[in-house]
């Protein structure tokens, strides 16, 4: 028995020897990048066996068959891998998003996440890649709860950014601060998108507070992409190319419907124009009662547009030098058919030095040379209401020089209409040029406790602008002579920063405090000149001023100076304290004092925040409690000054005034002063907030309340008995909402993981008081007007409520209103709202005008779905929004010529006998005075939902070509704002403004994009 028990042992003694000592190794790397990763933990699952990985990222350990290896690392996600009969496992280590995310950009520095008491949200570079767009800002679209971003179709423009709302009455001084590696801008239209790192987004006046003055409106940090120590060079291509559409094409009226409309309308030399084109240009073979021309302008000056993007750059690092340099040319083509680009050029470096264990330096220099041909966005407008029954090209037009473009005038129109010699004959050139340099000295005065970091920034720009009219003729007297305006600007913008951190921890106390000082020096300069009959106009190399006409030559706009220069000073000292216990009592507080050379009567402002924040969940009472992994509340409270707006300004002024005293002509003098002493503008900020976990965190719920009030607020104030206006400081407004973003990330297996998102925001903004005498501010035109009202928007469309249409004569007949403004069977029906204790009183006048909405959406929402298996990824993402108007003024001001086409909407669905239409007026009522006044016919809803962006990608990894190991390569194919739904009566339902006369639409993008990384 002792025997067979001996034997059995040694047995399995024998088993358990051979199934030891097998030596794994391999390489742990980056899926990112797949660069080595060294200093990863390797790690018998359930032992304390382990080893680390090296510089290299190699690795080699002793395990057992049937052992589970666990790869472990800060940053990444934690890889399981099963020991089987391999002798080598390679591993490649995912970004741990939310790890990385506990330590994000604040302002002068670096906060975890996790003690954050405002609203800050960032934004990964794989996120922002996926939108193939001139400007960085466009990729944001739909992914920031209280982030509204209005796209813009035309090559090279930058989009409009809202945070929060709008806080100041010029819409120029609402912009917010980008902060790209220190440096300030209003515009940053000269970075690449891959050379970006992250961007985020400090929403509250709390967050934002750090940075005073210029801050007003939120802040967007953006970190480029750096070197590594210690790290192997990495090269990389990144490239891109596909082709632009226009999307939703609005459909105008076709001749049949164009000549149907004119015959409706009752006006004879409308008859007479279609007449005019029968006997021009024949009758149609298919209706002999149309001319043979039916021409679809918008489809004519469309065109399909290149987009393409080429980045090459390497990164990497020895034991004290990091270093990261890169280049990237980008060109698209405009979807209007005429000389309409932007191309660009970008070089870029970035370099760290280690001088000893303390003391580090580094440079940073971006330059960026850009030609941008502006398109002429008037050819939208004239496209709108080119009459379809006149071709693009006219052969009876003997006098068009140099090409035989058709002429409206011909037929008996007022305007030639033809949009193509806009587009044909002018040529709008900027040439813009932009270098950023900085340079820093950081100083460890106490290893990890006390350090100083002294930062140089400076961005010069030069822009010069050059628009060229090309002489032409289209007949009867349309002749145009050729002229050249040349702009020349230039901008220095210096910032010099220093900064004292000193960090410590006593037990369970945690201490960070920073003080630092600012200095700013911001100086422009600009020139503009203008010449007539250029000699030679025919070849580009005459289009300079010497070429003018020496007597035609003069100033273009400034009559008297010929070389404007403005120059701002500025000095701020701050300061910060962050502080927490235990990691759940949280305490924030910013102090920064801004001297401005704006204001000369108060140059000083003083802006405080304060924050609070309670992580609920390392309460004892939240242990373990089976249902909530994190919960975190929220408090923040600053102010914050803006010095974007206007500057004192105003004359003193003394007149002789003669005027009749018991019948003797008496001589006296007045005097008026509208001089304004304005001062700051000051946003005082509350916010609300709460950060949930659920599931083991793969759930988290981020949620804001704010409410933003701008006092101070500069706006234009009449100013009576002269009749003049001033912008003085005369209002407040506010802009309340909530924010909310829920997001599920799940990892099902190393090969399978998914992710979805939502998020959506509300927004009220009203105007909460002013002191212009007449109780109101009037915007826009007489014709199309638009009132700030306190309780209100600012600057709310205002005009007259419609109830329907008149159907027939007896119900026009049995209403005084109608009767007495002498309307028809088709005219509108105005709601009668004013009167005596608010009872109607019979008339319609402009006391029945109402705020009929705000171009501003009450109701925006975003979100996202990303699946990723094995080597492939598919991600959608969409956002919409809601609650906003837009006034289709392209439409209405069929109110100054009445003998043009229009959109097809309007055609098909106009009053043309009863019952036919409730809501549009008829071809002969659109002739009115009447129809014409600004009403909710005019204003339209803003509504829509758009597919934002489609990416499909495939990754190659580790295969063989031609017997080598070819480099990582991801391979997408990107469908951008490919779908858009809405029912606005436009090209595109995104309007900045909110007034729609001649914007450019927003195309659709489908890309083909490689990367390489070796």
């Amino acid at each position: 028995m002792k025997a067979k028990i001996i034997l059995l042992l040694f047995f399995l003694f024998s088993i358990s020897g051979f199934t030891q000592n097998i030596s794994i190794s391999g390489v742990v790397s980056s899926s990112e990048d797949n660069m080595p990763v060294p200093g990863v933990n390797v790690i018998v699952k359930g032992t304390n066996r382990g080893v680390s990985t090296d510089f290299d990222g190699k690795y080699n350990i002793q395990v057992n068959a049937g052992e589970v290896l666990e790869f472990s690392s800060i940053g990444y996600t934690t890889v399981n891998v099963t020991v089987g009969n391999q002798r080598t496992i390679n591993v490649s280590l995912s970004t741990d998003i939310e790890s990385l995310d506990e330590i994000v950009l604040v302002g002068y520095g670096t906060q975890r996440k996790a003690d954050l008491t405002g609203s800050i949200v960032t934004i990964k570079s794989q996120d922002i890649e996926k939108t193939p767009n001139a400007n960085v800002m466009q990729s944001l679209q739909g992914k920031v709860p209280g982030v509204q971003v209005v796209s813009t179709g035309s090559p090279g423009d930058s989009p409009t950014v809202r945070l929060r709302g709008i806080g100041s009455y010029n819409n120029d001084n609402t912009k917010p601060l980008y902060v790209v590696d220190g440096m300030f801008y209003t515009n940053i239209d000269f970075l690449n998108s891959k050379d970006i790192e992250s961007v985020t987004v400090l929403k509250d006046a709390s967050s934002s507070a750090i940075f005073g003055v210029r801050a007003a409106n939120g802040v967007i940090i953006i970190k480029t992409k750096t070197g590594s120590f210690e790290r192997k060079p990495q090269f990389e291509y990144d490239g891109y190319t596909g082709i632009q559409y226009a999307q939703n094409v609005m459909k105008l009226a076709n001749a049949e419907q164009f000549v149907t409309m004119a015959y409706e309308s009752g006006s004879q030399p409308d008859i007479d124009f279609v007449l005019n084109a029968m006997q021009r240009y024949g009758r149609s073979r298919v209706n002999p009662n149309v001319p043979n021309a039916n021409t679809d302008w918008f489809k004519e000056i469309l065109r399909p547009g290149i987009i393409q993007s080429h980045s090459i750059g390497a990164t990497g690092g020895a034991e004290n030098v990091s270093y990261s340099v890169g280049a990237n040319y980008f060109a698209q083509e405009g979807i209007l058919d005429m000389k309409n680009e932007y191309e660009r050029f970008n070089i870029r470096s970035k370099v760290d030095v280690k001088l000893s264990d303390r003391f580090k330096i580094g440079i940073n220099n971006v330059f960026s040379n850009a030609t941008k041909y502006n398109a002429e966005n008037g050819a939208w407008f004239q496209a709108y209401f080119a009459v379809p029954i006149m071709p693009v090209y006219d052969d009876l037009n003997t006098e068009a020089t140099p090409v035989r473009y058709s002429n409206a005038q011909f037929l008996g129109y007022r305007g030639t209409q033809n949009p193509f010699p806009t587009m044909n004959y002018n040529n709008n050139q900027l040439k813009i040029r932009k270098v950023l340099s900085s340079i820093f000295v950081e100083v460890d005065l106490i290893p990890e406790k006390l350090n100083f970091k002294s930062t140089y920034n400076h961005d010069y720009s030069a822009l010069d602008e050059r628009y060229v009219d090309l002489p032409y003729n289209l007949g009867n007297n349309v002749d145009r002579v050729s002229s050249i305006i040349n702009t020349y600007n230039t901008g220095s913008n210096q910032i010099w920063d220093n900064i004292l951190t000193y960090n410590n921890t006593f037990g369970d106390h945690n201490l960070t405090l920073m003080a630092g000082t600012s200095y700013r020096d911001e100086a422009n300069n600009n020139l503009s000149v203008k010449g007539e009959n250029i000699t030679g106009i025919d070849l580009e190399s005459s289009w300079y001023l010497k070429y003018a006409e020496d007597a035609s030559i003069v100033l273009n706009g400034t009559g008297v100076d010929d070389n404007r220069t403005k120059r701002l000073y500025g000095v701020s000292y701050f300061t910060r304290a962050t502080y927490n216990y235990k990691d759940k009592y949280l305490l924030y507080a910013t102090m920064r004092a801004d001297g401005s050379s704006k204001f000369t009567k108060d140059p000083w402002g003083y802006f405080p925040s304060v924050g609070a924040g309670w992580v609920v969940s390392e309460e004892k009472f939240m242990k373990n409690n089976g249902v909530i992994d994190y919960l975190k509340l929220r408090t923040s409270w600053g102010k914050l000054g803006n010095d974007n707006v206007a500057a004192s300004s105003g004359t003193n002024t003394i007149s002789n005034i003669f005027i009749d005293i018991d019948n003797v002509q008496t001589t006296g003098i007045t005097s008026t002063s509208t001089y304004t002493d304005n001062t700051w503008e000051v946003i005082e900020e509350n916010n609300f907030g709460i950060n949930l976990g659920f599931l083991n965190n793969n759930l988290t719920i981020d949620a804001d309340y704010y409410i933003r009030d701008t006092k101070n607020a500069i706006m234009p104030v009449s100013v009576p008995i002269i009749n003049v206006t001033v912008e003085r400081n005369s209002g407040e407004i506010r802009n309340q909402g909530f924010e909310v973003a829920i997001n599920w990330n799940k990892t099902i297996s190393n090969d399978l993981s998914y992710s979805f998102g939502t998020n959506f925001t509300t927004l009220k903004n009203k105007t909460i008081s002013l002191t212009d005498p007449k109780g109101y501010i009037d915007a826009g035109s007489a014709e199309f007007r638009q009132r700030t009202i306190v309780g209100q928007p600012i600057k709310a469309f205002y005009g007259y409520q419609t109830v329907g249409v008149y159907q027939n004569a007896a119900q026009v007949a049995a209403d005084p209103i109608a009767v007495a403004n002498n309307l028809a069977p088709g005219d509108l029906i105005y709601k009668d709202i004013s009167g005596p204790d608010g009872i109607p009183d019979g008339i319609i006048d402009d006391n029945d005008r109402v705020v009929l909405g705000s171009y501003l959406p009450k109701f925006m929402y975003g979100g996202n779905l990303g699946i990723s298996y094995k080597d492939f990824d598919f991600s959608v993402s969409f956002y919409g929004q809601t609650g906003n108007k837009i006034l289709n003024r392209k439409r209405g001001e069929i109110i100054f010529t009445n003998d043009t086409n229009m959109d097809a909407d309007l055609a098909i669905n106009r009053w043309h006998g009863e019952g036919t239409s409730n809501s549009y007026p008829s071809s002969a009522g659109l002739r009115k005075g009447w129809n014409q006044k600004l009403s909710n016919f005019w204003v339209e809803d803003g509504d829509f939902f758009r597919i934002q962006n489609i990416q499909l990608a495939y990754t190659i990894k580790g295969e063989k070509l031609l017997g080598k190991n070819m480099p990582e390569t991801r391979l997408t194919l990107t469908a951008d704002r490919p779908f858009t739904f809405f029912n606005y009566n436009g090209f595109n339902p995104e309007v900045s403004d909110g007034v729609d006369r001649q914007t450019y639409p927003v195309p659709g993008v489908y890309t083909f994009g490689v990367n390489i990384k070796i």
